[in-house]
């Protein structure tokens, strides 16, 4: 009898130890694991660059047609997303309207493995704001983040988290034009034939997509995207039109004569544009940034739109 109740115990013992030991394994396997996101498993952000909140010169209303909410958008369909001007000598270019912005990039994160010079290979970057969100710019101010060495590509997938693990941020001078976009939108014009398909990105643990134009290298002027001008006028001259009324165009076409004072070859130019409106009866005698200065300027400086040169023609 006392060798049975012996060999009990000595199970129950073994049972409960083997319990403990295995709830503790579990422990450190679940402290271990690292959790990676899924892009191709990720719910998707709702994007509208035409709601009152995000829009300036483009919100959707019952007569103009602009798409709904996280609506694909195609930017190669004409006006009012894309317009024929002239270039300073008096090129023909072609550049896409991506709206007002304002001066002060948006921070996007581009991760980085410690002593590395290039990005976490399979790694999206992260951004913290869309369009409608306070602080939103198509223009972004890259941020060095410096992860550990053994960082696994989506271990963070929201600003918060980088955060959260306390890594290191460096805020380099490097801007990039990249519009947040709703899935599937297109823009395939690009001036030197770099990719046009929309690039993933993080926003708050859910996918964004964003094109990129990268048809000159930008840096931050004092912690500002940088900005060029561009003469423009107006079927009725502001402020009674403005906008509103449409561009003076050429008979029977859709080529005006606004004028950018910069192209991408040119050390000073922007895709962000400083808009300097002219007197519409001066249309015909401008031709070039010469006599575009020589109008009658209206104004100076009114607005700061995105608008990147896709196309030259002598």
């Amino acid at each position: 009898m006392k060798n049975v109740i012996l060999l009990t115990s000595i199970a129950i013992s073994t049972l409960l130890f083997s319990s403990c030991k295995d709830d503790e394994d579990k422990d450190n396997m679940t402290m271990d694991t690292v959790t990676v996101n899924d892009p191709e498993k990720a719910t998707e952000v709702s994007v509208d660059r035409f709601s009152s909140k995000a829009g300036m010169l483009m919100v959707r209303d019952d007569m103009n047609g602009l798409p709904g909410a996280n609506v694909a958008i195609d930017f190669d369909a004409g006006e009012p997303f894309i317009t024929k001007g002239l270039g300073p000598n008096g090129e023909k270019v072609q550049y896409y309207n991506f709206d007002i912005q304002p001066t002060a990039p948006a921070p996007i994160y581009v991760l980085f493995k410690s002593g590395s010079t290039m990005p976490v290979d399979g790694q999206l970057n992260i951004i913290n704001v869309i369009p409608g969100d306070n602080g939103y710019n198509d223009f972004w101010q890259v941020v060095k983040v410096t992860v550990p060495s053994d960082y696994t590509a989506n271990e963070v997938s929201s600003y918060d988290e980088i955060m959260n693990k306390g890594y290191a941020m460096e805020t380099t001078t490097k801007i990039v034009n990249c519009p947040v976009v709703p899935k599937g939108s297109s823009a395939t014009m690009r001036l030197n034939g770099e990719a046009t398909s929309l690039t993933k990105g993080w926003y708050k643990k859910q996918l964004v997509y964003y094109f990129n134009f990268l048809e000159k290298d930008l840096e931050a002027q004092s912690g500002k995207v940088p900005v060029s001008p561009i003469y423009v006028t107006f079927n009725e001259n502001p402020p009674t039109g403005g906008p509103s009324s449409g561009f003076v165009t050429e008979m029977g076409t859709s080529q005006t004569h606004n004028v950018v004072a910069t192209l991408p070859s040119d050390a000073n130019y922007s895709p962000l544009w400083s808009v300097n409106p002219y007197d519409n009866k001066d249309f015909n005698m401008v031709k070039d940034l010469m006599t575009a200065k020589a109008a009658n300027i209206i104004a100076m400086g009114v607005a700061n739109v995105n608008c990147p040169i896709v196309k030259i023609e002598q």
